[in-house]
């Protein structure tokens, strides 16, 4: 097998370590950001969802608030948004570059993100349920978990299958900006030495990491479907 890929990827072979290396940065950067996105996404996307008019929870300044803050972010494209929250990055973890320094930027971009895909989701729930959950004499928050939050859990799993995808996706442009991984080794060894075989290898790697993020999403959601 491996003269085999000597024959057919020389050049990614000659360069296995890095590459495992890369790989492994990005799966870092993608975990870590996307259980702290988890966290405090879904909460975000509930208060975004609750506090807008006709929410359970209406209030008009915090809506209005959370509403911009996730808009500004959302608007600005990423390798633009990474490179203004450098000096963010040095001073919260110490760092701006490789997978501590991507941490922050990622945050930035993919909470809103699934905040305003949770919000899209709670949105599906029918009105008819919540009418009743309040004609029992539950509380907003019991409505919240008992009710928003278990209904919506098909939607909900297709908004996180999207944001890790696009996660994956930024972990990539982060690299061109020092934060390592298989976007930084695609730039380093592929595109700037002209070896389109790394290129080629670091886009399959990422197609098959997408693709298993999305067959996972999907499982989830089809379960959930009641």
């Amino acid at each position: 097998m491996a003269e085999l890929l000597n024959q057919i990827i020389p050049d990614v072979v000659a360069r296995s370590d890095q590459l495992w290396r890369a790989f492994w940065e990005t799966i870092q950067m993608v975990s870590i950001s996307g259980a702290i996105s988890l966290v405090l996404g879904i909460p975000f996307g509930v208060l975004l969802f609750t506090t807008r008019e006709g929410g359970i929870l209406r209030n008009r300044p915090v809506n209005f608030v959370l509403g911009r803050i996730c808009d500004f972010f959302r608007s600005i494209p990423f390798i633009l948004l990474a490179m203004v929250l450098l000096s963010l990055s040095r001073l919260v973890v110490g760092t701006a570059i490789g997978v501590r320094g991507a941490v922050i930027p990622l945050l930035c971009a993919t909470i809103p993100f699934l905040g305003r895909q949770v919000e899209s989701a709670l949105a599906e729930v029918p009105a008819g349920l919540i009418e009743a959950a309040q004609s029992m004499g539950s509380s907003p928050w019991e409505i919240v978990w008992r009710v928003y939050l278990k209904e919506a859990v098909p939607g909900i799993a297709r908004g996180v299958t999207i944001t890790l995808v696009s996660l994956i996706n930024f972990t990539a442009i982060a690299g061109t900006l020092g934060a390592g991984g298989l976007g930084n080794f695609a730039i380093m060894y592929g595109h700037s030495k002209n070896k389109p075989q790394i290129t080629w290898t670091v886009i399959l790697i990422i197609v098959i990491l997408v693709s298993l993020v999305q067959a996972a999403g999907s499982y989830v959601a089809r379960r959930a479907t009641h």
